[in-house]
């Protein structure tokens, strides 16, 4: 099973489609309501719920789902029975399985009732019509080329004692990002030092992102907030709610993290703890979320290019 503990929950939702086709007077026999095992639409219905509910119990690599909604439709035509079935759930991982179980139990229902009735039925077709939700639908960025720096407050790494592990992965994780990662610095855990260094990405660089590393926690030395104070014009408090949230479900000691989150000109600043895996929880919290933001600042409003149907590129 695919480890999915460090994605986000999102609004998960996907349709499915089942073609079922009859002859013209097993279709009359539905709309009369003639057919001896009872209504095949309602059992079908209830059929698809259960499918979409257990379909973690019959496809080995699904995972459990809270699901939140089953929808089923039947359109009937003169020779042909369409299934449509809907599925949400706010979760970590998408429902298109449930929805393509849904729609096959619910034709594969409607073959049973009325096998004895139309020996030339046939299951014609199953297919995903439409999914969303997850973070190829939240990762929208202004369309321009993003320059970023990475600043790493430590004195112990500013010293020589100390490798920085946390700096270097928030730099890969640009890069993968497809970000330019235009400066990394090491400096001391100094408040004027810090104040300097941003200032300086901001006002002169006007770099697009800084993402900075340490001194966030309750040390004598965690002089990040108090630097940032002083650095952003008005603070984002969405994005170290969310990077607190998301880690305080992986560690209690995330709730005693002091990070902030601002504005400096166009410039967006994210302070993130010190330790590696802090690091990558944080950026697995808001990447890639937070690239919105980017389209905000260039004002390019809320709207999202429209969802390419299944089966063309986007």
């Amino acid at each position: 099973m695919r480890d999915i503990s460090h994605k986000i929950k999102t609004l998960r939702t996907a349709t499915a489609q089942a073609i079922l086709k009859v002859n013209p007077e097993t279709i009359t026999l539905i709309r009369e309501n003639k057919i001896p095992k009872g209504n095949p639409l309602e059992v079908a219905k209830v059929a698809a719920i259960q499918a979409a509910k257990n379909t973690s119990q019959i496809i080995p690599y699904c995972h459990p789902l809270p699901i939140d909604f089953v929808g089923v439709e039947f359109h009937l035509s003169d020779e042909a029975i369409e299934i449509l079935a809907s599925v949400k759930v706010i979760h970590k991982t998408g429902v298109e399985m449930e929805a393509l179980t849904a729609a096959s139990v619910a034709a594969l229902t409607l073959y049973d009732m009325m096998k004895m009735l139309d020996e030339a039925m046939e299951i014609q077709g199953v297919r995903l019509l439409s999914k969303k939700g997850g973070k190829s639908d939240f990762g929208q960025r202004a369309g321009k080329h993003l320059r970023a720096a990475v600043l790493v407050m430590s004195d112990t790494i500013a010293s020589g004692k100390k490798d920085d592990l946390s700096g270097q992965l928030i730099v890969e994780r640009l890069k993968l990002e497809k970000i330019e990662v235009a400066d990394y610095q090491i400096i001391p855990d100094d408040v004027e030092q810090i104040v300097f260094q941003l200032k300086s990405y901001a006002d002169q660089l006007k770099l697009d992102l800084v993402i900075t590393t340490g001194g966030t926690g309750m040390s004598p030395r965690d002089n990040t907030p108090e630097a940032m104070q002083q650095v952003i014009e008005w603070e984002i408090p969405g994005i170290s709610e969310t990077i607190r949230q998301y880690g305080q479900e992986r560690t209690p000691y995330a709730m005693l993290s002091r990070g902030m989150a601002g504005i400096r000109g166009q410039t967006l600043i994210l302070n993130l703890p010190g330790s590696k895996n802090g690091v990558k929880e944080s950026l697995d919290a808001v990447f890639p979320a937070v690239f919105h933001a980017f389209k905000m600042l260039a004002g390019e409003g809320h709207s999202t290019p429209p969802k390419a149907p299944i089966g063309v590129a986007e």
